[in-house]
This record gives structure tokens, sequence and C-alpha cells, in this order.
């Protein structure tokens, strides 16, 4: 089952793993408001469709009551089609580097957490590092050692004990949350000076 947005947000909360600014908004009012002059996204969720920017249930760096409510009004009429849903208004991130982070229930191996780069890379580059849980500090620099995309990641080693810090938090997240079968964070939004994550599925 797929686990609640902000259930899920309120997990990551628990285990020190930040996520960006969000809120759920049942009228583009809210969305409006809920922006306040900055720049937001708004997202549909649901489970009858994982895969929300293929299927265009989402709206990037929107601007202003002028660009956010055409925006809610065309995501509301795509998502009565695949009904239940939500709809998400997210604070638009930063710039930074997208990488992947998240794991799952192997039958034989138990939990595993893997990082990479990610966003649209994930499935051209194919560049991830896997490891059993728990993970220590050593396992997390092997993982960054490992991938071909380091020192973009990274930023030349600049962020390296960052990420490590991050890594060990989702693994702790990971073994001590039995239920969790899937944990998806992509993307993440990696820069030299912190991080944020975007999109968050768990799978229980």
């Amino acid at each position: 089952m797929l686990s609640d947005y902000f259930k899920a947000k309120t997990l990551l909360d628990k285990y020190h793993i930040k996520s960006i600014e969000s809120k759920y908004v049942t009228k583009a009012e809210e969305a409006v408001k809920f922006a306040g002059g900055d720049a937001i996204v708004l997202k549909v969720i649901s489970e009858k469709q994982l895969h929300k920017s293929k299927a265009g249930l989402v709206k990037l760096n929107l601007q202003g009551a002028n660009e956010i409510k055409p925006a809610y009004k065309e995501l509301e009429a795509k998502a009565k089609k695949i009904t239940p849903y939500k709809i998400i208004a997210q604070k638009m991130a930063r710039k930074g580097i997208e990488a992947i982070l998240g794991g799952r229930e192997d039958p034989q191996f138990g939990k595993l957490i893997l990082m990479g780069l990610g966003g649209i890379y994930v499935e051209a580059f194919k560049d991830f590092a896997l490891r059993t849980c728990p993970i220590t500090k050593y396992d997390a620099l092997e993982m960054l050692d490992q991938l071909r995309s380091k020192d973009v990641i990274t930023y030349n080693g600049k962020s390296t004990a960052m990420i490590t810090t991050l890594l060990l938090n989702v693994s702790k997240l990971l073994k001590e949350n039995p239920s969790i079968k899937e944990l998806d964070l992509n993307p993440v939004i990696l820069r030299e000076d912190g991080y944020e994550v975007v999109d968050i599925r768990v799978l229980e």
C-alpha cells in the first residue's frame, strides 16, 4: 500500500531528512495563498498513476494567480479520471544536482539502500550504488566512491560529509521500519550547501 505523502514526510522529518515545503490543496485559491509570491509546483498524487510527469500530472515553476489558477484547473480535470486523488503544492526547489536515494526489501538480503544520479538520468546512465542495511560511515563513503558521478554529486567532495549523514539517516529509517517494502526519494536536489527531497514514495 502506498503511504500518504504527509505521513511519509513526517517519517522523513523524524530521521532528520529534509524535504521540500508542501501542502495539500483543494482549490486554486489555496495554492495561490501557499505560494505567497514564490514559484511553486503542483502535482497530482494518486495510486492509480505513479509516474506523474509522464502522465502530465505535474506543473512546474508556477508564479502568481495568472499561472497557478489555470494550471490547477487543468490538473484537476485530468485527475478526475484517476480518482481518488489529491493535489499537492510544493515550493519550487532551488537548482542543484538531482540524485535518487531509497531502498527496498529483498527476500534474500533484507533491507537494501540505493543511491545514484537521479531525475531523468536514472535510466540513461544507471549510475548507482547498492548496500545492505544498516550501513556504516565507511559503507556510505564507499557507495559515493563507487559512483561514476561522484565528483558531480559531491561537488568535488565539498558536500561529501552532508551526503554521508543523509545516507546514514536513510539507512536507519529503513532498518527501524520493517513495514516499509520500498522507499523512493527521487529527485533529491543536492547543493554544495544543503539538499531537499522533492518527491517521496513509500510502499508498505
